[in-house]
């Protein structure tokens, strides 16, 4: 072993001699990894196709922790930052909803990413100077978690929403980080900025949320985690019937709920994105690719070319190292491909709008902040118990092809 190598392995006054010095071309491996857990208290990040596996061996994802309202107080008063990562479709969500709202003075984001050769760590800041957040100084995501809870034994997620003066994580519920931000931040949005989330219909988009969850959102993650075959094939039956479901409700609708963007498209946005340009060739093979569903991939493409929505969809790139060698197959000549030829829109879409030179829904006159505000409701999908979050079989009220709010949405 180099000496080199034993400085950096046991000597951390050396190594943070070394970090100082703008990395002096350092390679953050496990050793250096090892050295800022041990520095910081970080644990291991657990493995959700271990720790989270039920008895059956389906994958049932964690609850979120720290799932507390945001008041608007709150939202005023101190300063807030969404740590994400591009590959995950979870993350997108916040930031999408953070432009549409025009918040982006009000919360930054930051992109993190792998610590170490293995990521034994989880989330980190490799491409920073020191290899730590430049605002915060914390070298890995989990810190965030254990300066709100000392106790903290799950995985550290994207997205996290971080109280950037305390250095501690204020919410990581990707199931309703979206409606905090509509809500709680509602004072701090320009007067023109879209209703994602009307208060007049909260009850039926958290409901269909809810339902988005286990048979889309959650589709490619249950079938990818499970190592049965009898539950990857209920996994994937469960998936194709909810992609009927709204392919026959895109048929008449514009958008989820008919003819503007609310919180809800967002959600499936993300997720169906991904299925047509990664999730499709890793997961295994399935009934049809999503371009396949007539008009679900006419509405994906008309928002994607939406400003917002084109600029956190992280599309494959012909450069990705995995598509180097002889058998690079499908994913590397998607990549090689003018994504905006690709996913341009005709606009006929619009033609099923009463308001088609609108894609947004506007506050009603006269609606105050005070009005607006409301507790964001819990999900389901939280609760502690592992057996009601594997009860997949989540139904709405009335059939999901179905649109509830069908001519009730209107801009005054």
């Amino acid at each position: 072993m180099s000496e080199e190598k034993v400085i950096v392995s046991c000597d951390i006054s050396a190594h943070r001699k070394k970090l100082e010095n703008k990395n002096e071309g350092l390679v953050y491996d496990d050793n250096i990894a090892e050295l800022f857990a041990r520095e910081v208290g970080a644990k291991p990040r657990g493995r959700e196709t271990i720790s989270e596996q039920d008895e059956r061996g389906a994958f049932v994802r964690q609850p979120n922790y720290f799932i507390e309202n945001i008041t608007p107080e709150y939202a005023k008063n101190a300063k807030f930052r969404i740590y994400w990562s591009p590959g995950c479709n979870w993350s997108n969500r916040p930031v999408i909803a953070r432009d549409l709202l025009g918040l982006q003075d009000v919360i930054s984001d930051y992109k993190v990413g792998h610590t170490g050769n293995s990521n034994k760590y989880g989330w980190g800041f490799p491409e920073e100077s020191n290899f730590k957040d430049p605002v915060t100084g914390v070298h890995f995501l989990s810190e965030f978690y254990l300066n709100a809870d000392k106790d903290y034994t799950g995985r550290a997620t994207t997205p996290t929403f971080v109280d950037v003066n305390a250095k501690r994580a204020a919410n990581n519920d990707y199931h309703r980080l979206t409606n905090h931000l509509e809500v709680a931040f509602r004072a701090l949005q320009p007067k023109d900025a879209p209703d994602l989330y009307p208060v007049k219909y909260r009850h039926e988009i958290d409901d269909f949320n809810d339902w988005l969850f286990p048979h889309v959102n959650n589709g490619h993650y249950r079938q990818a985690f499970t190592y049965v075959p009898e539950i990857y094939d209920e996994s994937q039956e469960d998936f194709h019937k909810a992609l009927e479901a709204l392919d026959k409700r895109l048929e008449t609708n514009r958008f989820l709920f008919g003819d503007y963007i609310l919180d809800s498209d967002i959600r499936a946005y993300v997720t169906l994105i991904k299925w047509e340009t990664d999730f499709y060739v890793n997961v295994g093979p399935q009934k049809k690719r999503i371009s396949e569903y007539k008009n679900i991939w006419e509405y994906v493409k008309e928002l994607y070319n939406v400003p917002a929505f084109k600029k956190y969809t992280n599309l494959p790139k012909a450069d990705d190292p995995r598509f180097k060698g002889p058998f690079v197959g499908y994913l590397a000549k998607i990549a090689k491909r003018n994504f905006d030829e690709w996913l341009a829109t005709d606009g006929k879409r619009a033609s099923l709008s009463s308001d088609p030179n609108n894609l947004f829904l506007h506050h009603p006159k006269g609606e105050t902040v005070e009005d607006y505000y409301t507790v964001v409701s819990k999900s389901k999908w939280n609760n502690k118990d592992q057996a009601s979050r594997a009860d997949w079989d989540y139904k709405l009220p009335i059939d999901p092809s179905i649109n509830p709010l069908k001519g009730l949405l209107k801009n005054e």
